[in-house]
């Protein structure tokens, strides 16, 4: 009977694309206001639109009222979108090489409607996919459309309850450490990406100690 391969949950920014939070603190303050974002902690107005709970308009509405912020909508968006910075070849190539192997993938990310649509114009400009990331993965499961973020448990049992996969045979690839420790608690296998690990790197190493 062959080894059942583990199904992969990947994470989304720090993973496959690059992001760099202090780019977009520092073009938030070119426009008059210093924003409560890091990996670790943000503030309510940005859980909200992560979850679906505003829309881009009164997101923006929201950073002017709250940080006394003075910019049109096309500069709020380019401020809050430069953080976003490059998914590199060769981690699109290693996806598609673990689908080929029969690995099943899944992105489990915390993001809302303006990176996403952000991210998706980029890689079909770049790559030409036609529908961003989900082009490379099996399912993709953004907090701004489940309703749900990390690192609350229950975006992780939707997750495997959509894809029907068990916790212990699923490793989730991660750069956070408080989503680490949910999956963790959920009996997921995990893998802690930390500068200066990489995915192309730490990820072929992590899938050989996997567990028989």
């Amino acid at each position: 009977m062959s080894q059942q391969l583990p199904n992969l949950l990947f994470d989304f920014g720090g993973v496959i694309i690059n992001i760099d939070y202090s780019l977009t603190l520092a073009a938030m303050r070119r426009h008059g206001g210093t924003i409560e974002f890091t990996q670790a902690a943000q503030a309510k107005l940005f859980d909200q639109m992560e979850t679906g709970r505003l829309s881009p308009e009164a997101f923006r509405a929201g950073l002017r009222q709250h940080y006394q912020l003075t910019a049109t909508d096309e500069e709020l968006d380019a401020a809050w979108n430069a953080m976003l910075l490059d998914v590199p070849t060769e981690r699109l190539a290693l996806l598609a090489d673990l689908r080929a192997r029969g690995h099943q993938t899944a992105l489990l990310s915390n993001t809302n409607q303006i990176h996403i649509e952000e991210i998706n114009r980029r890689l079909k400009r770049q790559y030409g996919l036609e529908h961003g990331i989900a082009d490379c993965l099996d399912r993709v499961f953004y907090s701004q459309q489940v309703g749900l973020r990390k690192p609350g448990e229950e975006i992780f049992r939707h997750a495997l309850r959509e894809m029907n996969w068990k916790a212990e045979e699923t490793l989730f690839i991660e750069d956070s450490p408080q989503h680490i420790e949910t999956a963790r608690r959920l009996g997921l296998h995990t893998l802690f990406l930390t500068p200066p690990l990489m995915l192309q790197d730490a990820l072929p190493a992590a899938l050989r100690a996997f567990p028989n």
